[in-house]
């Protein structure tokens, strides 16, 4: 470790300290009543889609002196976690305090959530107290949260300069040079791609090595713009008075990093450096490490906890600065819906030592096609070799289907390629994690079981009385998920049920169970034809195709594909598609109207199709439009990539 001297503090500690360190309202009366200019200034500097590559968490291959030292001057987050693996329903729950599930669609990325009046930014609580908030530039909110009424500015000139005369601020500062997009093409630097540990899930290929090897050259110049923003505070003179967050907004680019859910995706790196002026709004002195889980959702309840407010009621995070900390956390929480064109539903919750994941698409592969994602020469690589029949079992597994359930010691299994879920040794605590997640899900009321599309989806619209039976659903998604065939019974008593929700995953088990639902089929085409919610013909279509010739299961998904009104339900009909081979070929006039579409995710996923049915598909085939992407990539995009 590089920081050998940092003393570390984990939530035991913390919670040992006593009230001095935990008690709710620690300087609420002081803040509360200070004017504008006694109150601290805070900044954000925010990289894109990095693990921490960091010299400071221990990375002997990365050069980045500047969070090094940013690290000794201040506190080093161990355990800090995306809420999502990917941004823009990551920057929902950031930007509202509120997690993106709450409030479908948000948990899908690029989505636009209809919010109520009581979801308001972050920013404007602190505006109310006379703070000046700017952000350059990146919105992302996945939602209809307008930046014009969050911010006094947001744009790519704002900055805390412009502020009025004594008023404190608030500003965020997004740096992109990290993003994804930017491994497409190499990067030269310190580090080479012979330097490079690859972890065990990936094949050795020139391609995957070199994307590390630029990812690594990238952070060290990422490191360069935090050095330069740090110095402009120097030389303002507002360097005692202001507390700076460094953090990355999700996880990483390299291949089963970012988008998906385990510490990769996750797994995010932040230091905060308060001055000693500000030193009473610190859990610890500088220059130490702690080790308990923070989730990107705290920090709304934070920044407003640092301006003496208490967070209101409706936030789902807890302070872990400023005179509202709370106690440390013992979990963090995260999930994956819809990435991109692609489906999938996955809750996870890890205490910084173990995670606890569960696949509520089992019969989906990790390895969906994704037209961004696929722009890396890293996955190109790692397909070609699944193709070419070349890789080892655990480089394999990402190309077949999920376990319901995985467990992972990350002491002891860095790259999480060994479950442990079925080991009695962990039995008590994979119990614990279970039940942690449930509870988790319940409380925050959570929308991804809800189909994409649906009328109930949305913080207000599922929370209406008797709209969405959160609960039956979870258990009946876990039934269905497990894949057991002495559920068979049930699943078709679901498959009745007078609300959508569950005749949706009453169906799913079904498609999960394949051949062995043969004697239901009749059930099945029934469904597929009659029922009154397009999200369980979609499934039930799909489940009939695998048990059938296809072709009046592809008659409905033709019918759904170039019809339904809304573009979603179309995506989980080509989906549908795309899972069922070569009888999907009666669709491939409506493949090709798709993948004409303005729907940027219909056109993705229908040339992906359409280049697999007419048997021209290529690992390094584009199926989005790669110079527009390169474009997009090398200017601050407000929307994000």
């Amino acid at each position: 470790m590089r920081n050998g001297s940092m003393s570390t503090i984990s939530r035991r500690d913390v919670l040992a300290a006593g009230p001095a360190l935990t008690a709710t309202g620690l300087a609420t009366d002081a803040l509360a009543a200070a004017t504008p200019s006694e109150r601290p200034n805070i900044l954000w500097l925010v990289s894109e889609d990095n693990n921490p590559f960091i010299g400071a968490y221990g990375d002997t291959l990365a050069h980045t002196p500047t969070l090094d030292a940013l690290a000794k001057e201040g506190l080093l987050y161990r355990n800090v976690y995306t809420n999502a693996p990917v941004c823009a329903p990551t920057r929902f729950a950031i930007i509202t305090g509120v997690h993106p599930e709450s409030a479908g669609p948000a948990h899908n990325m690029r989505a636009v959530a209809k919010l109520p009046n009581l979801l308001r930014g972050l920013p404007q609580y602190l505006r109310e107290i006379g703070y000046y908030c700017t952000n350059n530039a990146k919105t992302d909110y996945n939602s209809d949260l307008d930046p014009a009424v969050i911010w006094d500015e947001s744009s790519k000139s704002a900055h805390w300069r412009n502020r009025p005369d004594g008023a404190p601020f608030f500003a965020v500062f997004n740096h992109e040079t990290t993003h994804e997009s930017r491994i497409f093409k190499p990067v030269e630097g310190r580090v080479e791609p012979a330097a490079i540990r690859l972890p065990a899930y990936l094949p050795d290929t020139p391609g995957i090595r070199q994307d590390f090897a630029t990812y690594y050259n990238l952070m060290e110049k990422m490191d360069g713009e935090i050095a330069q923003k740090l110095a402009e505070l120097d030389a303002s003179g507002l360097a005692d008075n202001t507390i700076v967050f460094y953090y990355s907004d999700n996880g990483g680019v390299l291949p089963r990093s970012k988008r998906y859910c385990y510490d990769e995706g996750h797994r995010c790196a932040m230091i905060v450096r308060v001055p000693p002026r500000w030193r009473r709004l610190a859990p610890a002195a500088p220059n130490t490490q702690i080790s308990a889980p923070v989730s990107f959702i705290d920090l709304a309840p934070t920044v407003l906890s640092i301006a003496g407010i208490k967070a209101p009621p409706h936030m789902q995070g807890t302070a872990f600065l400023g005179s509202h900390m709370a106690l440390p956390k013992r979990y963090a929480f995260g999930m994956r819906n819809r990435m991109d064109e692609r489906y999938d539903m996955v809750r996870t919750v890890t205490d910084g030592r173990f995670r606890y994941i569960r696949n509520y698409s089992p019969h989906r592969p990790w390895a969906q096609h994704g037209a961004f994602e696929w722009l890396a020469k890293g996955y190109q690589d790692w397909e070609a070799a699944h193709l070419a029949g070349t890789l080892d079992p655990v480089q394999e597994a990402f190309w077949g289907k999920k376990p319901f359930e995985q467990f992972f010691d990350l002491n002891t299994d860095r790259d999480q390629v060994h479950n442990l879920i079925d080991m009695p040794v962990h039995a008590q605590r994979i119990a614990e994690m279970r039940r942690a997640l449930d509870a988790h899900m319940v409380a925050v009321n959570d929308n991804g079981f809800i189909p994409e599309g649906s009328p109930v989806e949305g913080y207000d619209e599922s929370r209406r009385r008797g709209a969405y039976p959160l609960r039956r659903a979870m258990a009946l998604a876990a039934t269905a998920a497990r894949g057991d065939t002495a559920n068979l019974a049930y699943l078709s008593e679901q498959l009745g049920d007078d609300d959508d929700v569950l005749r949706y995953w009453a169906a799913t088990g079904f498609l999960i169970l394949g051949d062995a639902a043969r004697d239901y089929l009749s059930r099945l085409e029934s469904a597929m034809r009659d029922d009154p919610s397009p999200h369980v013909r979609v499934v039930a279509a799909e489940a009939v195709a695998n048990l059938t010739d296809g072709s009046a299961a592809v008659a409905v998904l033709t019918d759904l594909l170039d019809h339904h009104p809304h573009p979603r339900v179309r995506l989980q009909a080509l989906n549908a598609l795309t899972f069922i081979g070569d009888k999907a070929r009666p669709a491939r006039a409506a493949i090709g109207r798709a993948a004409h579409s303005d729907d940027q995710y219909l056109n993705y996923a229908g040339r992906y199709l359409e280049l697999v049915l007419d048997r021209t598909y290529k690992p390094s085939t584009p199926t989005m439009d790669i110079q527009a992407t390169i474009r997009n990539a090398n200017r601050v995009a407000p929307s994000g990539l």
